[in-house]
């Protein structure tokens, strides 16, 4: 019968019927919480400025398409007029052509000069997949225009035969952040010709840069900036972003230069249905006995499952690595029961696979050979896979930006496409599937990010005076803090100061004081004990909690446990194994205040926003079963602790207020330490930041205040923006906060609402009902 279902103009199921197919089963209509429908739009054309070459123009009409759209016409004609700017428009607008275009015709002008290479463009890619990608966009776009434009990538990929070849005589460059920073720009004597001719640097996905990781770049750019002044060149800035608030002033502030925007998007856009999925609760009971819901992972790998059975190609976006590897798993043994021929048709994506293993896995999914993916953000970026049908999301992403660029990813030929949004049992995700307003009517959230974080540009200015000796008039383009850092840089024996500047004065290399990732120190090896093989790596500031003694590890579908930790040589010896279960580690945390920036008064209570120093401390790690998260026990560690200063917001309250509120000594720590796991929840729906990005302490008498007091952190040295957002907009989330607490189902408190998956504490105490009166209070 399927072929009396209505189909989409591209002879598929509409959205709708691929919809109402999931929804078809024991109790599964009522899992979908809300429905919006974006209807198709038609698209509106422009003409392409007349200063692009004629060339070009021809060679875009050879790919099959006649006419831009309106905003890649304005784009073209900024970036012609040499004003950089910033697209910001929706998934499959066309962004990439709108900055091709100008970057091309410059390349062909740049080719008549003597050595072929009188213009030069660099393209700047959050990940290496993105960067191939684009390069083989590049590759088929410019082949009518002959040798003229010479594009390759340069990343750690790259073969070290083919390097200089690339330093000597590609005209436009495609890499990413890391490898210019710890690349390009040290050895920028070798790479002279190609910085003297820059005429544009294109930044992709440019959303991406923000907190810890943005504030890095945009000094890894004013880096840029320094040594094309020093050739002679001034390049324009192109930046493509998902739509974002504000996205001139977020582009201006991550290139230190003035930006125009274009965001009214002409393109057309196929049907669009978008659901919002809650997986019931189970009748198990998990910590404190609180009910345990359905886990988005086992529910995005059932209809995974069903949706590749239907032939309906299908990425499934999941927060983790882990995750991603487990919905592969329990996807695959599902298909198996289905046809034996489905399971191979199934993979997992992921970052910490080999560049080959990505690259085989990116061509299956393009050719059509694999119809169904479980991949982490790190295919969410711009990689071309064209042909989806649906798109699961396993778990809000952490912004509204991520949200509509993994949701874009299907439909993008135009046909109409199916996005599902499975809520985790978390209180941003419960908060988000019951007030689909705030998905589909508030405004996206702006980019948060900190260039003059003393612990971001401390490195820089090392790196920067290590390429060229820092002068006083450099120091402006470094921002206002730069010229009390170079001091104490200079006191600490960092740098020297002589009669041409400051010097770097060390014997190793500059750039390798930072990873600008913000992993922070040498990333940890995952090798296989019994062969010396190299499975990946984990981030240092992660490996406590993910590759410590007894963890489980999942590397391409296949489970490890770990055997050793050797903290000292940066590597954890696994081996094969297939436990039942999953592990996850507990902490204890700690914070002293250091100093208090801002503060504001609310009646009694005082919120504050400054500088704080936290002590953290992996100390056991709990075992759960697969599928249903039940806890099988809890195992001891021993692990060093580790300090951080940071940057927090906090509050607190008087005796006064807590009587007022009918607050009993007993309720107190219950009621702050829900409160304090709930507004770190639904942070991420103000700053842009994930609840892994940020940390939390609640006492009910704190030494440095003297109060009872809840403190919200950022996890990065020096702070990454993230608490000083949540400061000034606290009124809106600390009532989100309230209403997410006191609207939740439960009765005494679940992962809905108040538990948190990273508590230290086991979430132990918590008060639901506690909660709600210290928040109306606060708020009074």
């Amino acid at each position: 019968m399927a072929h009396d279902l209505p189909q989409s103009a591209h002879g598929r199921p509409s959205p709708r019927v691929l919809l109402e197919r999931l929804a078809t089963g024991a109790g599964r209509a009522a899992r979908i919480t809300h429905t919006e429908h974006l209807p198709a739009r038609v698209g509106r054309h422009a003409d392409w400025p007349d200063q692009i070459r004629n060339e070009v123009i021809e060679a875009v009409r050879t790919a099959g398409i006649e006419r831009p759209w309106e905003h890649q016409a304005r784009v073209a004609s900024h970036a012609i007029g040499n004003e950089s700017v910033v697209v910001a428009t929706g998934t499959a607008s066309g962004k990439s052509l709108a900055y091709q275009v100008p970057v091309l015709s410059a390349l062909l002008d740049g080719s008549q000069a003597p050595n072929g290479r009188g213009a030069t463009a660099l393209y700047l890619a959050p990940t290496k997949a993105l960067a191939a990608d684009q390069r083989r966009a590049v590759a088929s776009l410019a082949a009518p225009l002959g040798t003229a434009v010479r594009a390759a990538v340069y990343d750690g990929d790259t073969p070290v035969e083919e390097r200089e070849w690339v330093r000597q005589y590609a005209t436009y460059v495609l890499t990413n952040p890391d490898m210019l920073h710890l690349g390009i720009l040290p050895g920028h004597a070798r790479w002279s010709s190609f910085l003297r001719a820059l005429r544009y640097v294109v930044i992709d996905e440019c959303h991406t840069y923000r907190g810890v990781f943005g504030s890095h770049v945009a000094q890894v750019l004013r880096r840029l900036r320094r040594l094309c002044a020093r050739y002679g060149s001034d390049p324009v800035f192109l930046l493509a972003s998902a739509t974002a608030s504000d996205p001139a002033e977020a582009a201006g502030r991550l290139t230190g230069v003035p930006v125009v925007e274009v965001t009214d998007d002409a393109s057309p856009r196929g049907e669009l249905a978008f659901a919002l999925w809650e997986p019931p609760l189970t009748e198990l009971s998990g910590e404190r006995g609180a009910p345990v819901r359905r886990t988005a992972v086992a529910e995005a790998a059932d209809l995974l499952t069903d949706l590749v059975v239907q032939g309906t190609r299908t990425v499934a976006f999941v927060r983790s690595r882990r995750g991603a590897e487990l919905v592969s798993v329990i996807a695959k043994e599902r298909l198996a029961e289905v046809d034996a021929s489905l399971p191979s048709r199934v993979g997992a994506y992921r970052g910490g696979y080999l560049p080959e293993e990505r690259r085989a896995i990116e061509r299956d999914l393009h050719d059509g050979r694999l119809l169904g993916l479980a991949s982490t953000t790190a295919l969410e970026l711009g990689v071309d896979v064209s042909g989806l049908d649906a798109v699961l999301l396993a778990g809000y992403p952490g912004t509204r930006a991520s949200l509509w660029q993994q949701a874009g990813r299907a439909g993008r030929g135009g046909q109409g496409a199916l996005a599902v949004l499975i809520a985790r049992d978390d209180p941003l995700d419960t908060y988000l599937v019951h007030h689909p307003e705030a998905l589909f009517q508030r405004p996206v959230e702006s980019t948060v990010l900190d260039p003059d974080n003393p612990y971001v540009l401390a490195p820089h200015l090392c790196a920067a005076a290590a390429e060229l000796p820092l002068v006083e008039a450099d120091l402006k383009l470094f921002g206002p803090e730069a010229a009390g850092l170079v001091g104490q840089l200079e006191q600490r024996g960092l740098l020297r100061r002589r009669a041409g500047g400051w010097y770097w004065t060390r014997r190793e290399r500059a750039a390798d004081l930072t990873d600008i990732r913000g992993g922070g120190g040498r990333p940890v090896r995952v090798v296989e004990a019994g062969t010396g093989r190299l499975l990946g790596t984990v981030d240092a500031s992660a490996a406590h909690a993910t590759v410590h003694e007894g963890a489980v590890h999942l590397h391409q579908g296949r489970t490890y446990l770990v055997r050793r930790l050797d903290l000292e040589d940066a590597v954890a010896l696994v081996e094969a194994a297939e436990p039942s279960y999953s592990t996850m580690a507990r902490d204890t945390v700690s914070v002293s205040v250091l100093d208090v920036d801002q503060e504001e008064s609310w009646g009694d209570a005082r919120l504050c926003f400054g500088s704080v120093e936290v002590t953290n401390q992996v100390v056991s790690y709990l075992r759960r079963r697969l599928i249903t998260g039940e806890v099988l026990g809890e195992t001891k560690l021993d692990l060093p602790p580790r300090t951080l200063r940071t940057r927090a917001v906090w509050w607190t309250m008087t005796d006064a207020q807590l009587d007022a509120a009918d607050i009993h000594p007993e309720e107190l720590p219950g009621a702050l330490h829900a409160a304090e796991h709930a507004s770190i929840g639904l942070l991420p729906l103000f700053a842009t930041c994930d609840r892994w990005d940020i940390g939390g302490v609640s006492i009910a008498l704190h030494p440095d205040t003297g109060l009872p007091t809840v403190f919200v952190y950022d996890g990065h040295p020096g702070g990454a923006g993230f608490a000083e957002r949540a400061f000034h907009t606290a009124r809106a989330w600390l009532t989100a906060t309230r209403e997410a607490i006191a609207s939740c189902e439960c009765d005494f408190g679940c992962p809905s609402c108040v538990q948190s998956p990273k508590c230290g504490n086991g979430n132990d105490p918590l008060d639901k009902a506690a909660a709600v009166r210290v928040l109306n209070a606060l708020l009074a």
